[in-house]
């Protein structure tokens, strides 16, 4: 298998290729605006740019003014700049979350080219909608986090690798690019694995060549600037906070050798694959069965499959393992999961095909059932349920999201319609379907959603139980996100008990707590307010004042 073989010969693909890219706007933009900073990861990523946008420091991140270098600033800097030209239309969280949208249409475009070098003309296209279809990357591809940003980074240097082939000092210059956003985003994960990728594609006879060393040279010094200017001015800053952030935040959370908890199982991400990666996973696995030895030793097959186990030895190997982190695995997938359409049996085709119509179709009257109990009462039981998940929710018709949900429902059947037969059919149905789930569940429900999971009321209804004059607000067990939405919300500063460097003697507290256990300060402190998000039946927050006031 090889570029050429597969991109000659080609047939006329059964959509276009404008239409693609306006059903990844539709997959891009539901849920970028419209609800606050979510718990836990956008809470606390917000309140690092939103503290980035008062201070202007760009060298060390700052959490409600506190340093929290956990990962390098690129994705606050670009939020950051993002909010400050959207911010008039939006509001700042809104217009900062619009980062996440561009990086995944940069993500979608890097993908593509890695595609077209690899297999061939009319190929990009099916691997966008191969990324599209899985099902683990929808809802975090929406959130404002960094993982966004990696993504990107992860896409660009797969597509540096594919473009070395036919121009190595081009594709290295994609591959360091890559390589320092990925770098930028998340530390030294990015770095690490295309660092192992490249010293093993000399195994196969392509990479073995003077191109592909001009490659690696011309790789290292477009990464050069993104690996050195950064982490030099935060050493010239403070040796203390790099050490932090090299020790603790890359090598302590991946060796497991800090207290971010226990060590996570080596199958973690084995075991979430058959459903995070749906429908990507199983057409990889079929496009390797029938590969012969020679195809996978080829580069369309070699480099995506060498990708994908590295990324995935490296990540079980870590000490630190969430879904979240997964989201690099996706792209190799897709990439191997690209040539299945051509060799895929009619009776699977059709079986994927068919799965993707009428779950979507059982989706559609489940959502529209749904948004029928919760705005208009119809029927009233379940609309008291939904109430009761979600005290608070202001419930009435809205014809904007209405409208909105009826496009995306018309628009979903039309283009089912309009499918002509082919090899594609099932992919572009499958992404199709999942971008109306998405879409439907994001502009009909977003706001009965954000009830639960913002901090907002919460944080407006402790404001009425502070007394009107009150020197400052000490915390106990108060976590980054809801340090950050008190700070944005009611520009609230807390000072932690459990860091040294920020105590002070307040006179008042507040504690984070859970329902069925209060923790009760030493000394004369008298409770003033306890409260939670809506519908949280476990967390509770609870103030206290000092009642020896002299």
């Amino acid at each position: 298998m090889t570029p050429s073989a597969t991109g000659q010969g080609a047939a006329q693909p059964p959509i276009a290729l404008l239409w693609i890219w306006v059903l990844a706007a539709a997959w891009i933009l539901p849920g970028l605006i419209g609800h606050d900073p979510w718990k836990p990861d956008e809470a606390y990523t917000f309140g690092l740019v939103y503290d980035l946008l008062q201070r202007g420091d760009w060298v060390v991140p700052m959490l409600a003014q506190e340093p929290f270098i956990e990962k390098p600033p690129l994705f606050y800097l670009s939020a950051a700049a993002i909010a400050s030209i959207f911010s008039p239309l939006l509001p700042l969280h809104d217009a900062a979350r619009l980062t996440t949208g561009l990086y995944m249409a940069l993500t979608f475009a890097f993908i593509a080219g890695a595609a077209r070098e690899l297999y061939g003309t009319y190929h990009g296209r099916l691997t966008v909608l191969m990324l599209m279809g899985c099902v683990g990357i929808v809802i975090r591809s929406h959130q404002l986090i960094t993982d966004m940003s990696l993504l990107t980074g992860f896409a660009a240097g797969f597509y540096g690798f594919a473009l070395a082939l036919r121009r190595p000092a081009r594709g290295g210059f994609w591959l360091g690019i890559g390589v320092g956003i990925g770098f930028m985003s998340k530390g030294l994960l990015a770095p690490g694995v295309f660092g192992i990728v490249a010293a093993l594609l000399p195994l196969y006879p392509a990479w073995r060549n003077r191109g592909y060393l001009l490659c690696l040279a011309v790789a290292a010094l477009a990464c050069a600037p993104w690996l050195l200017i950064w982490p030099l001015a935060l050493y010239d800053r403070s040796p203390a906070l790099f050490d932090e952030w090299l020790w603790v935040n890359n090598f302590g959370r991946f060796l497991g050798t800090n207290e971010f908890g226990p060590p996570a199982d080596t199958a973690h991400y084995l075991r979430i694959l058959p459903w995070y990666a749906l429908p990507a996973l199983p057409l990889a696995a079929w496009t390797l069965w029938r590969a012969r030895l020679r195809d996978v030793l080829a580069p369309p097959l070699a480099l995506p499959l060498t990708g994908f186990v590295v990324i995935l030895v490296v990540l079980s190997l870590s000490a630190d393992a969430r879904e979240l982190y997964a989201l690099p695995l996706m792209l190799p997938l897709a990439l191997l999961a690209t040539p299945a359409t051509d060799t895929l049996r009619r009776g699977t085709a059709n079986l994927m095909y068919w799965f993707s119509v009428m779950g979507g179709g059982f989706f559609v009257i489940v959502a529209w059932f749904y948004w029928s109990a919760l705005e208009l009462s119809l029927p009233q039981r379940l609309h008291d349920h939904l109430l009761d998940l979600q005290p608070g929710y202001a419930t009435g018709f809205k014809w904007l999201p209405f409208t909105l949900g009826v496009l995306y429902t018309v628009g979903w059947i039309v283009l089912l319609l309009r499918l002509k037969k082919s090899r594609e059919r099932p992919v572009i149905a499958w992404a199709a379907s999942m971008t109306m789930v998405w879409g439907l569940l994001a502009i009909l429900f977003v706001g009965w959603i954000d009830t639960g999971k913002s901090y907002r009321s919460m944080i407006a209804d402790m404001q009425k139980a502070l007394p009107p004059k009150y020197q400052c607000i000490a915390s106990h067990n108060l976590g980054e996100p809801q340090r950050a939405m008190l700070h944005y919300f009611a520009n609230i500063i807390t000072f932690r008990l459990d860091n040294p460097e920020r105590q002070r003697d307040c006179d008042l507290m507040l504690v984070h707590g859970v329902a069925s256990e209060e923790y009760v300060p030493l000394g004369p402190w008298e409770k003033i307010w306890e409260g939670a998000r809506p519908g949280d039946n476990v967390e509770r927050y609870r103030l206290y004042q000092h009642t020896d006031i002299n």
